[in-house]
């Protein structure tokens, strides 16, 4: 029988990066195109560590493309809230089949969460903030469990809120990547064209910013991309791009 911890055994460990960290990647990177970028480090210093991280929304085949242009098996995370568009779900398998990703997971919401908090399945009703902690958040902290480092496809140009977006930032001890954090609309759409991927079919429709079915809506002439979310709340993020106070977790 294994004896037990003594207390000097129980170490808190270390976050893998720190701000000083991000700040020094920042520098290094400044003028070096994201395709570029990521095959440094995905075939370098973050390879194994790191976890592309997709909506599998309106834009997502661009960060997508590239990652698999560099390597095939970064593990790649879509978190299923049970409340998706059916057309997300199989642009998801449209683009997982075509670019050849060969570590596609799926994390869902815990079920026993689910019963005890959102049991009508409506929380998204009265209490959005709650249900994305429920649906996104909280399956995501559960996914990244076994990575140092994470990709995001947030650009700057996507709502006021992210227009002085870092390229590197750290996020719970752990280095979040936005390789196309300067990216605009124009360049996106030069990479899809020049690169012949498959829009997202609800795109042609008027949403340009696509998350769960019950708070997503058309996007208006003269709106930011984003405006779409959360119409009607005081609300522009889901909640994992949103830092949370050192010691304070979301409320699931």
């Amino acid at each position: 029988m294994a004896e037990p911890l003594r207390a000097i055994d129980v170490i808190d460990a270390a976050p893998a990066f720190t701000e000083a960290d991000a700040a020094a990647l920042e520098a290094r990177f400044a003028d070096v195109p994201a395709a570029a970028m990521l095959a440094e480090l995905l075939t370098g210093e973050l390879a194994g560590r790191i976890a592309s991280v997709s909506s599998f929304g309106a834009e997502s085949a661009v960060l997508l493309h590239m990652v698999a242009a560099i390597d095939r098996d970064v593990p790649v995370i879509f978190t299923n809230t049970q409340k998706m568009f059916g057309e997300t779900l199989a642009y998801r398998d449209e683009l997982a089949e075509r670019l050849g990703l060969t570590d596609l997971r799926v994390f869902r919401p815990d079920p026993r969460l689910l019963a005890a908090k959102d049991a009508t399945g409506l929380r998204w009703s009265y209490d959005p903030d709650g249900c994305c902690d429920l649906r996104k958040v909280e399956p995501l902290r559960r996914a990244l469990a076994p990575f140092d480092a994470w990709i995001s496809g947030r650009k700057g140009f996507q709502a006021g809120t992210r227009r002085a977006l870092p390229r590197f930032e750290i996020d719970e001890g752990r280095l979040k990547v936005n390789p196309l954090a300067d990216w605009t609309k124009t360049d996106l759409d030069g990479y899809f064209a020049e690169h012949k991927l498959p829009r997202h079919p609800l795109e042609a429709e008027g949403y340009l910013s696509i998350g769960c079915a019950p708070c997503t809506s058309k996007v208006k002439p003269g709106e930011d991309p984003r405006a779409g979310r959360w119409r009607g709340w005081d609300k522009v993020e889901c909640g994992i791009h949103v830092a949370h106070p050192p010691g304070e977790d979301p409320v699931f």
